[in-house]
């Protein structure tokens, strides 16, 4: 029987997870590591050139806000606006083989994609672009989960130290830069989330070089009660936590989880 091959399949993935289990578990200062050649190099490649440009219009601006400037970049999670190729890409990190290697990766047990890429997907900033570091929301209310692995894939040959943009994991208050990686072409950087996980770019990228990402994040349906707190959009401060109110965590607290529906229901 002949089947259709998914990038996953590869044994070498089996393999890395299994090899640094371990490793990712002790890390500081969450846990996390980072791949690089992570992908066949031919696919990074194609990857690379069916990216979207930073000039097309496909692209969600996010722009400066009053004096609450956290984040100058261009993202996008609608695949309908993905090239088919990246589509097909992004479909297969939400695969059964993708997520068997995270889940002996990372030891989480019970992890599930989000086929909406609810703040992940695409993500482009150019030269000045950045993003303050930040722990992610951590309460997926249409899917009615709880937020536990990001996957960032970077896509930008040629990209060096001199141009800025590294990717940073701060200590639990956000004071103090634990760990820092180059965002090299063909690097994955995998890390758990949870209210102390703070990262980001908080260094603009530097030169005529676009940033280029792919974001997937990844779900359970229950998760340690200590890591359990009401739900929040991404905090760029510590995050204050009080008692637990389940009326927060419906459908119906969220304007844009709850549109998704509505829009789709209107569709000509």
């Amino acid at each position: 029987m002949k089947f259709n091959y998914n990038t996953f399949d590869n044994l070498k993935y089996n393999r890395l997870a299994i090899k640094n289990n371990k490793f990712y578990k002790v890390a500081k200062p969450c846990s996390h590591i980072r791949f690089k050649n992570f992908l066949n190099k031919t696919l990074a490649y194609e990857l690379f050139k069916n990216f979207p440009k930073y000039e097309e219009d496909c692209w969600i601006n996010h722009k400066k806000f009053g004096k609450n400037i956290n984040t100058v970049k261009k993202t996008q999670h609608d695949e309908r606006y993905f090239p088919d190729k990246l589509r097909n890409f992004l479909r297969s990190l939400n695969s059964k083989q993708f997520l068997l290697f995270l889940e002996t990766l990372t030891g989480i047990n019970g992890l599930i994609p989000d086929p909406y890429f609810i703040g992940g997907g695409l993500h482009i900033a150019k030269e000045h672009g950045y993003l303050n570091t930040h722990v992610d929301f951590n309460w997926h209310h249409k899917l009615q989960l709880h937020r536990r692995v990001n996957v960032l894939i970077y896509l930008t040959p040629d990209y060096g130290k001199i141009n800025g943009g590294q990717f940073e994991l701060r200590n639990s208050n956000n004071k103090k830069i634990i760990k820092k990686y180059e965002p090299i072409f063909n690097s994955c950087l995998i890390f758990s989330t949870s209210s102390k996980s703070f990262h980001g770019h908080p260094n603009p990228v530097k030169g005529k070089i676009y940033r280029r990402v792919i974001n997937a994040y990844y779900y359970t349906a229950n998760r340690p009660k200590s890591e359990i707190y009401n739900p929040t959009f991404t905090n760029y401060t510590t995050v204050k936590k009080s008692k637990i109110d389940l009326k927060k965590f419906k459908l119906s607290n969220s304007p844009f989880a709850k549109q998704l529906l509505d829009n789709y229901k209107k569709l000509k």
